[in-house]
């Protein structure tokens, strides 16, 4: 989806503020909302299995991925059962090779209610592929989650959040596929990724093409001078639940949505140990066994609906969801 834009104009929160271009003769893009109690968070759960690590040998055999055990299946539906007892709809970021594989668990995800999104075909980091593997990884994906699920997927999140500086090509291969938006974005620098950009909902404008597409980047916290993640993954996993609830009372009182994104293999204290460096295992296996209990108490204090929702209420003049 292409955006036309020209002149600058500014979208702040009570203690933010950035600047972007819009058309001054359409109304502002976004206005986020003042409140804690009028935030609605983001859902996002990225559907891939224990095996699907970037850079880890022991497990890079994409031929040997079908003779492994198995437990997304069964995490996934912890997750639905979970999403169900707060009422709370998600996106869920299928991987094609999970899509293909299992596509009744793409259509009980529709089912559910939820929107299902691309988290690629083969989960490769976007910094590693070159433009036309990417473009034919991506539209493999969609078409095999659009198949099992019989609803259309509108939006993509890379792998390790790996769209880097000197990768901003993949954003012209995502409009041209469709996608209404995106959500790849680490706003600070990490093992796989990290982008600079804004730590709010925003138009992403560095496309070769010119063109403008929607982006809702990860949430950050700050903890004295250091910015970092705390609301998905390892960070979530890590940190005590009361650091995530500052980390989500902070946000919302700025009228900014925070972003969740967790795996199945979060919630999975059985999960096989993949052979790897000490410090990578930490990363990979530390809190698994407290996972479940977090998102209970995040959705029990705060509103949360799915990414595309989230991004409509941010772009209202743009069909997002």
């Amino acid at each position: 989806m292409a955006i036309g834009l020209s002149e600058k104009s500014s979208i702040a929160t009570p203690e933010f503020q950035i600047q972007m271009t819009q058309d001054p003769n359409q109304p502002p893009l976004t206005t986020l909302p003042r409140s804690v109690g009028e935030v609605v968070n983001a859902l996002s759960f990225d559907i891939e299995d224990w095996f699907h690590l970037v850079d880890i040998k022991a497990v890079s055999d994409t031929e040997q991925w079908g003779s492994f055990p198995s437990i997304v299946e069964r995490r996934t539906e912890e997750i639905l059962d979970i999403c169900a007892q707060h009422g709370a709809t998600a996106t869920f970021y299928f991987l094609g090779w999970i899509a293909e594989r299992y596509p009744g668990l793409v259509r009980r995800v529709v089912e559910a209610g939820h929107e299902i999104g691309t988290h690629s075909y083969w989960h490769r980091k976007v910094c590693d592929l070159d433009e036309a593997t990417f473009r034919e990884d991506l539209l493999r994906s969609i078409k095999v989650i659009e198949n099992a699920g019989g609803a259309e997927v509108t939006s993509f999140r890379a792998p390790s959040f790996s769209i880097t500086p000197g990768t901003e090509w993949a954003f012209d291969i995502l409009m041209d596929a469709g996608l209404r938006y995106d959500a790849s974005l680490f706003p600070v620098p990490r093992e796989n990724g990290g982008y600079p950009c804004p730590e709010v909902p925003h138009l992403f404008t560095a496309a070769p093409s010119g063109r403008v597409m929607p982006e809702l980047p990860m949430s950050l916290m700050r903890l004295g001078a250091t910015r970092v993640g705390f609301s998905g993954g390892g960070y979530l996993r890590l940190f005590p639940t009361w650091l995530i609830h500052r980390g989500f009372r902070a946000l919302n009182r700025r009228g900014i949505p925070g972003i969740v994104y967790l795996h199945p293999r979060d919630f999975a204290p059985d999960c096989p140990v993949v052979e790897m460096s000490r410090a990578r295992r930490f990363k990979c296996y530390v809190g698994l066994s407290s996972t479940a209990a977090k998102l209970h108490s995040i959705l029990s204090r705060y509103q949360f609906a799915s990414c595309g929702t989230v991004m409509a209420r941010a772009f209202p003049d743009l069909e997002l969801a």
